[in-house]
């Protein structure tokens, strides 16, 4: 199901208790970043109640809910008459209903009835702050501050929108690591051997060929080519002899990437890293995934090895120094495999966030 923009949009102010330097969120409020799967936001029962979902963005609580016409509203979690989380409460109809005094809030953000003064008029203060909800790749998507159109902030995902293809949605991951670090570890080509010895590398194969990176009109992208497999360990499939694994990664700023790994033949597997900061330290991950083979397989494997793979990588992300990811390239040593980690940070460079450390 696709939600446009809502037609009202409010921008806020850093929140008070700001863990990323002003300037950073000033940039990155201003981008678009995935919040929740959009199948875990669930209208209300036919004449009755549904459940309202807390999330947390750029230091923001917000509070995302689906009206009974499947319409997606995000909005500050916050009721403006005594500050009370919306999310504890509950939605009927179009609206989410505050658990204190059964206020109740519209998409748009205004205050539909007061339960105390029915008969009253509203005071024009009593409304929400609200965002724009765009839903994609079976993502619900917001951001804080701006105007950028969806269709030039989202990422490009073409086999998503195939019917032809399977769509997966794992469990997201909880990483207590920064966003840029995760990205960083995703498009690193040269932890293979080391990191996933277990799941699908090889140890005794380290060596990473040159490859190139190559800007796009969104980011950057690479066409890595290497002898490593992608099978899964345990369930290796024949490769035809002198085979080579193409792994292409794209990049969306700030905060998503996509591979596509071509297997022997025709078959794709399409994953999207899609990092939601929820603080400096902290990131939500969450990873659609396409691909056009086994299409009728139970996906409950796929969601078994896509977690075994990065719990391995939060295993490194979250003991990383700095947690933060060095925009200033004389901070860290760097060889010839960081090619696309050293695009990477050059591009977060190039949006205005800080040369020091970015989250």
């Amino acid at each position: 199901m696709l939600t446009e923009p809502s037609a009202r949009e409010t921008s806020l102010p850093p929140p008070r208790d700001l863990t990323f330097a002003e300037t950073d969120w000033d940039v990155l409020s201003r981008c678009w970043h995935p919040v929740a799967w959009s199948e875990a936001v669930e209208p209300p029962a036919p004449g009755g109640r549904g459940k309202p979902l807390s999330v947390r963005l750029l230091d923001v609580p917000l509070v995302v809910w689906r009206t009974a016409e499947g319409k997606v509203a995000v909005a500050r979690d916050l009721c403006p008459h005594r500050g009370t989380p919306l999310s504890l409460g509950w939605t009927e109809g179009e609206t989410v209903i505050c658990p204190y005094h059964g206020f109740r809030f519209a998409p748009d953000g205004a205050c539909r009835l007061i339960p105390a003064h029915p008969d009253r008029p509203i005071p024009p203060r009593m409304r929400v702050a609200t965002f724009p909800a765009v839903e994609r790749f079976g993502l619900v998507w917001t951001r804080l501050a701006g105007d950028l159109p969806a269709e030039e902030g989202l990422p490009v995902f073409p086999a998503w929108d195939d019917p032809a293809w399977q769509r997966v949605t794992p469990p997201f991951v909880d990483i207590a690591g920064s966003a840029g670090r995760q990205v960083e570890g995703f498009l690193d080509v040269a932890h293979f051997a080391w990191v996933h010895a277990e799941t699908f590398a090889d140890p005794d194969n380290p060596v990473v060929p040159p490859y190139k990176v190559t800007p796009t009109e969104r980011g950057v992208e690479s066409h890595y080519w290497s002898t490593v497999p992608n099978w899964p360990k345990g369930q290796e499939k024949p490769t035809p002899e002198g085979f080579l694994w193409l792994r292409h990664f794209q990049v969306f700023p700030p905060f998503c990437a996509l591979l596509t790994i071509h297997f022997p033949g025709e078959d794709r597997l399409c994953i999207l890293n899609a990092a939601s900061p929820v603080s400096a330290r902290k990131t939500r991950l969450f990873v659609p995934i396409a691909k056009n083979f086994g299409v009728n397989d139970p996906v409950e494997p796929v969601h078994a090895f896509n977690a075994r793979i990065f719990a391995e990588d939060q295993a490194i992300v979250e003991r990383q120094k700095p947690e933060d990811l060095p925009l200033d390239l004389t901070f860290e040593a760097h060889i010839l495999a960081d090619r696309m980690s050293v695009a990477y940070q050059q591009l977060l460079a190039r949006m205005g966030l800080g040369r020091g450390f970015t989250a």
